[in-house]
């Protein structure tokens, strides 16, 4: 007992079809273009006084207006003198070494003070020279003596300990 297909379904046992099924919700031709009125610019420049005008002759024709868009900036794409970044800098190889240093010198803390020296050093050679590197110098500065200082501190602290251990030590 067959029947027939019905709502556009395809009958599955008749095999498959030859060609896809239609999608209803697709119209069933193209919508038709509308096409371009015929010697009408409206970007051509009107005449504001082109009901004014008298026998002394045909005015001269206006400008034609620039080409559109926006005019090359320069920076991107085009190369033009006078713009763009300055050329880096080079930094300061002695505050390098300054910083480097005294950050070795929390471990050891005898590079420390040679580091804040360094540092000072540095800072009078960017002043001169005109180089990068001034945030690392003034790093070797702060750290070097930030870290000499708690050297001083821990010196002095063993030198009154062992000051105490010595006058309460009883003689025998």
């Amino acid at each position: 007992m067959t029947q027939p297909a019905s709502g556009g379904w395809p009958d599955p046992s008749a095999g498959q079809p030859s060609s896809p099924p239609v999608d209803p919700t697709l119209p069933t031709s193209p919508p038709p273009v509308p096409s371009q009125p015929a010697g009408y610019d409206p970007y051509q420049p009107a005449d504001p006084y082109s009901g004014m005008k008298s026998d002394l002759g045909t005015p001269p024709a206006p400008a034609p207006y620039p080409p559109a868009g926006y005019p090359p900036q320069p920076g991107y794409g085009y190369s033009q003198p006078g713009y763009g970044y300055p050329p880096p800098q080079p930094t300061n190889s002695l505050a390098i070494v300054a910083l480097v240093l005294s950050l070795i010198g929390i471990g050891s803390c005898i590079t420390a003070p040679i580091g804040a020296i360094m540092g000072h050093v540095a800072m009078r050679q960017i002043r001169e020279r005109g180089e990068g590197g001034e945030g690392m110098a003034k790093a070797a500065i702060i750290v070097g003596w930030i870290l000499t200082g708690l050297l001083v501190l821990a010196i002095a602290v063993y030198v009154v300990l062992i000051a105490f251990a010595i006058s309460s030590s009883s003689t025998v």
